[in-house]
């Protein structure tokens, strides 16, 4: 099974170097086998790591309990969130850098301590720094995003780039279940949903994440970005689009795509 996860992850390397979409991964560790996906993900972290690229954060994905379902899973996945693929706020995204790519509009965490150990609602809630608004940009190295669980979480979650509001909300002055989030896609709306769509809660995603962390002897940080999950429908992404978030309370982000 190693020769075969190696063949995977390096399936997946590839893709992200010629940008050219893959066959689904599923074919060298099967559908279920979610411990050998990690163990893919981790092979290609590894390497950027090797390369100098560093961790700022994770994002769960997998939040919509309906496409819980249609994958036949009970939980979500999680990626590594590495700092070259952030977008500061006024840059522009080059469209050459993504692969399939779909944007959401997503609650994000930044933590203000480490968070290990035995953690409950009330701990995770304490280490939160804030909340802000954000845009995950996701792209899929597998064609025509033929993905089940296995593909995703082999695939980084679906993980591309994101950017992140300059608004900073503490959590005691919003109820994140209710906040409402629309997506514009050049000046349209192309998606609607609230805090409750992402596990009933947000909290309820980082919470997971949190104790997954812990578990693993990989702790979320003092600093990390935690991009808890879209709130709505994944929208397509073209060259030259603009797309704006708006999350009720959180305030506003807006992502350029280059022509």
């Amino acid at each position: 099974m190693e020769r075969k996860i190696k063949q995977a992850a390096d399936k997946l390397w590839e893709s992200g170097i010629t940008k050219v979409s893959t066959s689904p991964i599923r074919a060298f560790i099967g559908e279920t086998d979610l411990e050998s996906a990690y163990k893919v993900q981790q092979i290609n972290i590894n390497r950027q790591l090797s390369e100098g690229k560093v961790i700022v954060g994770k994002k769960i994905g997998l939040t919509s309990f309906a496409v819980q379902k249609q994958l036949g899973v009970d939980q979500p996945d999680y990626g590594m969130l590495l700092q070259n693929t952030e977008v500061k706020e006024g840059e522009t995204l080059n469209f050459s850098e993504l692969i399939q790519p779909k944007a959401e509009a997503e609650i994000a965490f930044v933590m203000s301590k480490d968070l290990d150990g035995d953690i409950t609602m009330e701990n995770l809630i304490e280490a939160i720094d804030y909340a802000t608004a954000s845009i995950e940009i996701v792209g899929s190295r597998v064609a025509n995003w033929d993905i089940r669980i296995t593909d995703t979480i082999a695939d980084n979650a679906s993980a591309s780039h994101f950017i992140l509001g300059s608004k900073k909300v503490k959590l005691k002055d919003i109820d994140l279940a209710k906040c409402e989030m629309k997506l514009l896609k050049n000046d349209e709306i192309a998606s609607t949903g609230s805090g409750k769509a992402c596990m009933d809660n947000p909290l309820n995603a980082a919470l997971w994440l949190a104790q997954v962390m812990a578990k693993n002897g990989t702790p979320l940080k003092a600093g990390e970005i935690l991009l808890s999950g879209a709130l709505g429908p994944m929208v397509p992404i073209e060259k030259g689009d603009i797309f704006e978030a708006h999350i009720e309370n959180l305030g506003n982000v807006t992502l350029k795509i280059s022509e």
